[in-house]
């Protein structure tokens, strides 16, 4: 039996990272035995640039964070190495992050995640690796918002044309 001191602070710990679990839109949880340091170093540079927090945790600690906070069904993949990504912005970046690293790495592989409070399977966290940045999404909304207005545009420039054709 640990003594109290030891006891306070991995419950402290479980209850940061309950936190940061609640506090996430988007998390995925990976195996990640068997890469090198310098890919491990690379994978989390790109992560870090798209604000998703990324860290290895041991699987009791987690277990016993997920309890009560409706994704404890994320409980059951909780074996082996575990490293959690969380994203408390962006609902892809995490998936498609992981899924691009896990391609190109045999050893390292997807476990679970959750979006929006809710557990996914590996077949949507795939899906959401394949969506485009939110930056790219949201040029293409502007794009399609935009290209009425440019028709009109044309159409009104070509009366102009047209009509200052006629007065020649």
């Amino acid at each position: 039996m640990p003594n109290a001191k030891v006891l306070e602070q991995k419950q402290k710990l479980v209850a940061e990272l309950a936190e940061k679990v609640t506090g996430s839109i988007a998390g995925v949880l990976v195996d990640y035995k068997g890469i090198t340091v310098a890919d491990d170093t690379a994978l989390r540079k790109e992560l870090r640039e798209n604000d998703i927090d990324y860290f290895v945790v041991k699987n009791t600690l987690l277990y016993r964070a997920l309890e009560g906070t409706g994704l404890e069904d994320m409980r059951a993949t909780l074996e082996g190495t575990t490293a959690i990504a969380l994203s408390k912005e962006d609902h892809t970046a995490a998936a498609r992050i992981l899924a691009k690293f896990a391609e190109k790495h045999d050893s390292f592989s997807i476990k679970t995640g959750f979006l929006e409070g809710k557990v996914i399977d590996l077949e949507t966290i795939d899906s959401l690796a394949k969506l485009p940045t939110k930056e790219v999404l949201l040029a293409s909304v502007c794009n399609v918002f935009q290209a009425p207005i440019a028709a009109f545009a044309r159409a009104v420039q070509a009366i102009v044309d047209k009509n200052g054709e006629a007065e020649a």
